[in-house]
C-alpha cells in the first residue's frame, strides 16, 4: 500500500466559552496546541500548519517550530476555517487535508494517517471515523452522535437519535437497559479528512434544514450529495479537552509522564 500524501490543519480559537486561551494551556512545559502538532508530526503528514486568529498563539505556536497561519476569526464553522487555509495556501483540488482539533492532545497519530488513507482509498469528499456502541447509555445520549453507514462504507446518516433502532429488542425490555448482540451501533467521532475540491464547494453550499435541528455541520454535506467515507475504528480514540475539568485531569497526565521519563 503507497504512502498517502495528506496535510494536516489544526484549527486553534483563542477564545473557548469554556477555557479561555484554550490553545496555549500548558501541558508538561508546551502549550497544548504544540502537543497536538507533535501527535500529528508524527503521523508522517507532509504539512502541518495551525489556523489561529490570535496572535499569540501565532507566536507561541511559531517558537516550538510549528508553521502558523492567521485566519478571520468570524468564521462561523471549523470547515470554513479550513476552506480559508486551503485558499491561502493554494493547494490543488485534489489535495487531502485532515483537521485534527486542537484541543486532542492525545490523538493517535496513526489514526490521523488512517483517516487520509481512507479517503485516498474510498474516493469520497470526505472521511470520518467511528466505533461500536457498547453502552445502552451511550446510545441513547444525545451528546453522543450516531452514524449510520451503507454497504460501501459511506455514511447514509449522522443523528443525535439512537439509530438504527431495535424495535422488537427495545420493545421487549421496555426501554433501552441493553443492546441486542451484533447491533450496528457507532459512534460518530469528529475528525475529518477532507479534499481541497470540497472545502472549496463548501462557503457555497446553502444549509441544510436536518443540519439545523441536529446541529450537526457534517449533515450539510450529505443534504448537497457529498460523499462521506467512515473509517470504523475498534474503540474510541483518546478525550479531548473541552471543560475546565478535563483541563485538569490533562494536566496532571502530562505531568505524570514528565515525571515518568
Amino acid at each position: 500500500m503507497g504512502h498517502t500524501a495528506f496535510k494536516v490543519v489544526i484549527p486553534a480559537r483563542y477564545a473557548s466559552t469554556r477555557l479561555p486561551g484554550k490553545p496555549l494551556l500548558d501541558l508538561g512545559g508546551k502549550p497544548m496546541v504544540v502537543r497536538v502538532g507533535e501527535r500529528a508530526r508524527l503521523s508522517g503528514a507532509d504539512e502541518i500548519w495551525v489556523a489561529t486568529d490570535h496572535p499569540e498563539v501565532r507566536s507561541v505556536v511559531e517558537a516550538h517550530e510549528f508553521a502558523a497561519l492567521m485566519t478571520r476569526s468570524d468564521h462561523l464553522t471549523g470547515t470554513d476555517r479550513l476552506a480559508e487555509v486551503a485558499q491561502q495556501r493554494g493547494w490543488s483540488r485534489d489535495t487531502i487535508i485532515v483537521n485534527v482539533q486542537g484541543d486532542e492532545p492525545l490523538i493517535e497519530p496513526e489514526i490521523i494517517a488512517r483517516t487520509a488513507r481512507q479517503l485516498a482509498i474510498s474516493g469520497a469528499d470526505i472521511a470520518t471515523v467511528a466505533h461500536p456502541i457498547t453502552e445502552a447509555g451511550d446510545f441513547f445520549n444525545p451528546n453522543v452522535v450516531k452514524v449510520v453507514c451503507r454497504a460501501d462504507g459511506d455514511a447514509a446518516y449522522f443523528s443525535r437519535a439512537p439509530i438504527p433502532y431495535a424495535r422488537d429488542h427495545f420493545a421487549r425490555e421496555n426501554g433501552g437497559e441493553t443492546l441486542p448482540a451484533g447491533f450496528p451501533a457507532y459512534r460518530h467521532v469528529g475528525l475529518y479528512a477532507y479534499r481541497a475540491s470540497f472545502l472549496q464547494a463548501y462557503a457555497g453550499l446553502t444549509v441544510a434544514p436536518t443540519e439545523q435541528f441536529e446541529s450537526l455541520e457534517q449533515l450539510r454535506a450529505l443534504w448537497h450529495g457529498y460523499r462521506i467515507s467512515v473509517l470504523l475504528v475498534d474503540a474510541a480514540p483518546a478525550p479531548g479537552v473541552d471543560t475546565p475539568e478535563d483541563a485538569e485531569r490533562m494536566r496532571k497526565l502530562f505531568d505524570r509522564a514528565g515525571n515518568s521519563e
